[in-house]
């Protein structure tokens, strides 16, 4: 049976981290099309909104 380390834990975790920065935050900041960074701004505030919720 696997069980996954803290490195492998840490390493998935670091690439959620990533895709999430790349494909949402980074547009929201540095697109030129107006629609484009409207709709990473709604998607940034629902997963900050999901993420506040929690605590």
């Amino acid at each position: 049976m696997f069980w996954p380390t803290s490195a492998s834990v840490s390493s998935v975790l670091a690439l959620i981290f990533l895709a999430v920065f790349t494909g949402v935050v980074l547009p929201a900041v540095w697109s030129s099309r107006p629609s484009r960074r409207r709709a990473a701004a709604a998607v940034l505030a629902q997963l900050l909104s999901a993420l506040r919720r929690r605590r």
